[in-house]
């Protein structure tokens, strides 16, 4: 019976055209998930010991190109009287260091800040086209982080300080030593009493629970300018999360969110509108109102206005939102003019069509007598007809 050999790509999730980078990112992020130190369930052990023997494979050219073929590498090295492997076998220190902290082995060290920066925010403000086009200025209420006013975001309770962890002995982390073929491979892992601080609260803040910070619902004012349009985000600095140990806040983003019109539809800057008129006014012609966004304005239809014609007002549109934030003019409100043309008519207004058609030659009898060189209707048909 032939036995199938692993799946090695799909072990650590890439693609088998993955490159070393890909190998190597999709491993730091699986290895910090089910290290035995991180995670001692059973199954994830074993799990543990299946991607490290995976990227071990695939991090090998030599390997790699025999799993490419079909073949599984550890298999055959099983079968030469090799045996199970160690999960740590073929990585350097600097490998595991980087595994396991983000950072290759001789970057930062130690101990790390018990503050950190804040995350960002995120909030959804619905504006209608109106409000897009002047700007707002909203009060917005956000449940996010703040600085813990009792400690100050030290997570201490008053009159304590913190005290240096006796786990760690104020490092940080805590090193064990693992035996492979290779010889001794020390690895080191933050500290699980401090979590990597090196100092820890004996007497935490009562407010905070030794955080720094605590949650609350407060009101803020978001001004967004003129021109913005949906998806667009406006950022407001330092008003997201409060970082851990009071660390400095994050940014809050407003995502708009426009409302459909009624009448306009938007394509960046520009406006569109439909214009519907009788077909008299649009042979006659008139000043008919329009109503734009910023109020009713006379609109100038010339006798003879076909369907389907495209009439521009210039700066009617949106302001043009620079990403510098200045707004730079306006856009142009384009109108649509559609020609209504009348499904029922009373006995009286079809007598009157029809004696408008014969003044114009527009009658069945005129429309026949038309030659070649005016253009008619039959002239034009016939001529398409010959092609």
């Amino acid at each position: 019976m032939t036995k199938v050999a692993r799946d090695y790509y799909g072990i650590l999730g890439v693609r088998r055209d993955a490159d070393g980078n890909e190998i190597k990112r999709a491993y730091r992020k699986l290895a910090r998930e089910l290290h035995p130190d991180v995670n001692p369930d059973e199954q994830a052990q074993h799990r543990f010991k299946e991607v490290t023997a995976a990227y071990e494979v695939l991090s090998d050219p030599q390997k790699r190109k025999i799993v490419d073929m079909g073949g599984d590498p550890l298999e055959n090295a099983a079968a030469g009287g090799g045996g199970m492997r160690d999960p740590f076998a073929g990585f350097g220190l600097g490998d595991i260091m980087d595994a396991f902290f983000g950072s290759a082995a001789g970057g930062q060290r130690g101990p790390r800040s018990r503050v950190q920066p804040g995350s960002d925010a995120l909030i959804r403000l619905r504006l209608t086209l109106e409000e897009c086009l002047t700007g707002v200025s909203r009060e917005l209420t956000v449940d996010t982080a703040i600085l813990c006013e009792l400690c100050r975001g030290s997570g201490c309770a008053e009159g304590t300080s913190p005290e240096v962890c006796e786990t760690c002995g104020g490092r940080g982390e805590i090193q064990a030593v693992q035996r492979s073929f290779l010889g001794q491979v020390v690895t080191a892992r933050p500290c699980p009493v401090c979590r990597g601080v090196g100092e820890v609260i004996p007497d935490p803040c009562r407010q905070c629970a030794g955080d720094g910070r605590v949650r609350s619902r407060r009101t803020i004012v978001a001004k967004v300018p003129p021109g913005v349009a949906d998806g667009m985000r406006v950022r407001l600095s330092g008003q997201g999360e409060v970082g851990p140990g009071g660390g400095p806040a994050g940014d809050l983003y407003v995502e708009v969110e426009e409302l459909q019109h009624s009448t306009f539809e938007r394509a960046g800057a520009d406006l569109h509108c439909t214009l519907r008129i009788p077909m008299t006014t649009a042979a006659l012609g008139a000043v008919v109102p329009l109503e734009t966004l910023d109020g009713v304005e006379e609109l100038d239809l010339e006798p003879g206005t076909q369907h389907s014609t495209e009439l521009v007002m210039s700066g009617r549109g949106m302001p043009k939102l620079r990403q510098s934030g200045r707004v730079d003019g306006r856009g142009d409100l384009h109108i649509h003019v559609d020609v209504e043309i009348p499904t029922r008519l009373d006995a009286r207004q079809t007598e009157l069509l029809r004696e408008l058609a014969t003044l114009r030659g527009e009658d069945e009898g005129g429309l026949a007598v038309t030659n070649g060189k005016s253009g008619g209707l039959f002239s034009r048909l016939r001529s398409h007809r010959g092609r």
